[in-house]
């Protein structure tokens, strides 16, 4: 089979994951991101008057993070309803933001436009990574600065999207959305710029597993519309698999479920 035969059809993959983002109510879980964008502000000494630009910011974390350091930040998305989430988020703490609907993997703005880009969990997820990764470092100018949060592959969200890869294998052809979250990875992505990453821990905090599992199944994209897509037997199986996975990486305390989750860090200096 040659090569060109191999390659996936990037625009088709990227619907079908515009309706997969679009499904079930990502913003309900999102909020509860909000330290990992606080983090990430913190890790690249982000200073007021910067121009930012959140990438697949979904409903505005990392866009939020930044607005309140006195960024100037344009929030992106391709899925128009996340960024209205956003929107409501940052009228509510009366932030100036600009909101912009746009594609990760073909940004609308110059080269040099920013002086830092951000995405917490967002941009690992485009189809196409290194074209995602080059527009990130094109629209930063020279001398600023990357940051990016992303799920490891060890951790518990990345063992997650593997056991949900098992019963919704995704299409053929991809890198898997976890390599943004290993170093090698990430370099591989980012060959000729200087990288400072770290493993990070964030903690899901929920009643019980039973719970954890409602919210995600009801609001997270990729869950929700896996579980759609299964029989009853099937369905069945993820669930259990889940919530077996749930027990193995729950931290030991009793009381109310944590879940610590590694993530990667990572800032990168535009050379």
């Amino acid at each position: 089979m040659s090569v060109t035969e191999l390659q996936p059809d990037y625009a088709a993959i990227k619907l079908r994951q515009q309706a997969v983002w679009g499904s079930g109510d990502y913003a309900v879980l999102g909020a509860t991101l909000q330290i990992v964008g606080e983090r990430l502000c913190e890790a690249l000494d982000l200073r007021a008057g910067s121009s930012v630009l959140d990438v697949a910011a979904g409903n505005g974390n990392a866009t939020l993070a930044a607005a309140r350091r006195f960024a100037n930040v344009t929030s992106t998305d391709y899925v128009g309803a996340l960024l209205e989430r956003g929107r409501e988020r940052a009228a509510a703490e009366r932030l100036s933001v600009d909101f912009r609907e746009a594609d990760a993997e073909a940004l609308p703005f110059a080269d040099g436009a920013f002086d830092v880009a951000l995405s917490t969990f967002g941009v690992m997820f485009t189809p196409n990574q290194p074209k995602a990764a080059a527009e990130l470092v094109r629209v930063v100018r020279k001398g600023g600065k990357i940051g990016l949060a992303s799920w490891t592959p060890d951790g518990f969200i990345g063992q997650l999207l593997k056991l949900v890869g098992k019963y919704a294998p995704p299409p053929a052809g991809l890198r898997p959305s976890i390599r943004w979250g290993d170093e090698t990875g990430l370099r591989e992505l980012f060959p000729e710029q200087e990288i400072s990453a770290t493993e990070q821990t964030f903690v899901f905090r929920y009643e019980s597993p039973e719970h954890w599992l409602h919210v995600f199944r009801t609001c997270y994209g990729p869950l929700n519309r896996a579980f759609a897509g299964l029989d009853a037997d099937k369905a069945a199986g993820l669930e259990a698999d889940i919530l077996e996975l749930i027990e193995r990486s729950k931290s030991a305390a009793h009381g109310a479920l944590a879940i610590p989750a590694a993530y990667l860090e990572a800032v990168i200096a535009k050379a």
